[in-house]
């Protein structure tokens, strides 16, 4: 058995064995690879079979909303882990092995298998789920306004140390103003929040399988469909992107749902959240590595930023931010190296 690094992971592993009734000495235990977070994944084995434990700190991870939010899926037929036991005061969960294989680990380039077509169809099941019973948080103008904030103030200020002018600041809010306000414009879904390929498992059986879905809240409708269709580990051509876009939005108005009043306004909705997301993103990334010590992540830069680059002169709206984007923040990105900052 590999020797426990720390006694959370000792504390976690004979908890799980005492819930299965296993013998500690004879229960294989594996790390899984980590997350942004603070919380941890084991795989345990007994035999043929395994099961993932998880290590979810009580004082940093959501781990009461992670279960309501399992029980709200699961009772919808949606494919999440079934949950085995818990410790809330301790923070540890033990879960259904879904495997180790994400959907990124599919992706061919040049060719989107159909697991990656396949999480359309789960987007519309998880879009089709009753929040209206108060579950789930609402994504309202407090939370978009934090998580655009985090733009200015980690990626600007704090990774790229500017010394932003009242007049930039305020092309900046002015920015978020819009894209928040359009936001709030659409019809209100569930949003799973980080609906991307590395939090879609490939399940040994067959079919894709949802884990990581603590943060669900009700939200945009577009907000899942950009964080898939402009995934921040991927970039697919624009126009093959906007035509999913656009098909998922046929097959929402076929089951009979909102979609926006056009194409065009459909298209504005899906491009203003995603670019609020990878502004977003920008901040998380750059965030984990200042606070956190996680410097991975950095590498994923360039990919959103080329995200961006692609919405912004797309919309007459955004000309003074784009304006200040290509004058004031390009100079200061054209010498960063990403992928050297990363390691």
């Amino acid at each position: 058995m590999p020797v426990l690094m720390d006694t959370r992971q000792g504390a976690l592993q004979r908890w799980a064995c005492d819930e299965l009734g296993l013998d500690v000495s004879q229960a294989g235990w594996q790390s899984v690879a980590g997350e942004a977070s603070a919380r941890r994944y084991f795989r345990l084995r007994d035999g043929a079979s395994t099961l993932i434990c998880a290590d979810a700190p009580p004082a940093t991870e959501r781990n009461a909303e992670f279960l309501a939010v399992q029980s709200l899926l699961a009772a919808a037929g949606l494919p999440v882990p079934e949950l085995l036991a818990s410790d809330l005061e301790q923070g540890f969960l033990l879960m259904e092995d879904f495997g180790q294989r994400h959907l990124e680990d599919a992706l061919d380039p040049d060719q989107p298998p159909p697991d990656y077509l396949g999480a359309l169809d789960l987007l519309l099941r998880l879009q089709a789920v009753d929040v209206s019973g108060g579950a789930l948080p609402d994504y309202d103008g407090t939370l978009l306004g934090e998580e655009f904030s985090r733009f200015q103030a980690w990626f600007c200020e704090g990774y790229l140390q500017m010394a932003l002018s009242q007049e930039e600041r305020d092309v900046i809010a002015a920015l978020g103003r819009q894209l928040i306000e359009d936001a709030q414009a659409q019809p209100r879904v569930l949003v799973y929040r980080d609906y991307m390929c590395r939090n879609l498992l490939l399940k040994p059986g067959g079919g894709l399988g949802l884990i990581d879905f603590q943060d669900a809240v009700v939200g945009p409708l577009c907000y899942d469909l950009a964080s898939l269709l402009k995934d921040c580990y991927l970039v697919w051509p624009p126009a093959q992107v906007h035509h999913w876009a656009l098909d998922y939005r046929r097959r929402l108005l076929e089951a009979g749902r909102e979609a926006a009043d056009s194409d065009e306004a459909f298209l504005r909705w899906f491009d203003w959240i995603g670019l609020h997301r990878h502004l977003k993103v920008l901040g998380n990334f750059t965030r984990l590595s200042l606070r956190d010590g996680k410097h991975g992540y950095l590498k994923e830069i360039p990919l959103v930023l080329q995200h961006i680059g692609e919405v912004l002169p797309r919309y007459p709206a955004f000309s003074e931010f784009s304006a200040w984007w290509q004058q004031g923040l390009a100079p200061r990105l054209a010498g960063v190296n990403w992928r050297e900052a990363a390691l």
